[in-house]
C-alpha cells in the first residue's frame, strides 16, 4: 500500500492489528431520552481503544498533524461459490459493498480520540483500503508529519 509522501515523519509512530471483522460506526439514534450510539459500535470503539493505548503505553495524546494508514480486511463469505472465493483470496474480487470503508476509519479515529491523539482532526491526510481475507483484521499506523520544506 502506498502512502502520501508530502511530509516527513517527525519521530510519532504507532501501529496495531484489531482482530476480527471490521466494523463500522454505526449511525447514532436520537430519542426523547438523548442520543444514543449503537451496542456494536460502543463495544467495537472500546476494544480499538484497548488496543490502541497498548501500543502507545503511557505517553500523551499526540499534539501535532498526523497521517492515517488503514487497511480493512474482511471475512470472505463461506457461502459463495468456490470461483468467487478464490477470486477474493487472489484479490481480483474487491469489496465494492459494505461496510464502508469512511465508516471504518470514522469507528477507529473516533476510539483513539484522547488515546493517540487529542482530536481525530489532526489527521490530516489518509491511505485506506478494504481487501479480501481469510483472516479478517483491521491494520492501522498512525504517524506525525512536518510541513515540507519551502
Amino acid at each position: 500500500m502506498s502512502t502520501i509522501d508530502e511530509g516527513k515523519c517527525t519521530g510519532f509512530a504507532v501501529s496495531f492489528v484489531i482482530p476480527g471483522a471490521p466494523v463500522p460506526k454505526g449511525r447514532a439514534r436520537v430519542t426523547r431520552f438523548g442520543t444514543h450510539t449503537p451496542k456494536r459500535t460502543r463495544a467495537y470503539e472500546h476494544d480499538v481503544r484497548l488496543l490502541a493505548r497498548a501500543a502507545v503505553g503511557m505517553a500523551q495524546p499526540y499534539e501535532g498533524a498526523l497521517h492515517l494508514d488503514l487497511i480493512a480486511y474482511l471475512p470472505i463469505a463461506k457461502s459463495w461459490p468456490k470461483w468467487k472465493q478464490a477470486a477474493a483470496r487472489a484479490g481480483t474480487l474487491q469489496p465494492i459493498y459494505k461496510p464502508d470503508l469512511d465508516n471504518i476509519e470514522k469507528a477507529v479515529t473516533d476510539a483513539c480520540n484522547g488515546v493517540l491523539y487529542a482530536d481525530d482532526g489532526q489527521i490530516v491526510s489518509a491511505c485506506k483500503a478494504k481487501r479480501y481475507s481469510d483472516n479478517p483484521h483491521l491494520w492501522v499506523r498512525i504517524t506525525s508529519i512536518e510541513a515540507p520544506d519551502e
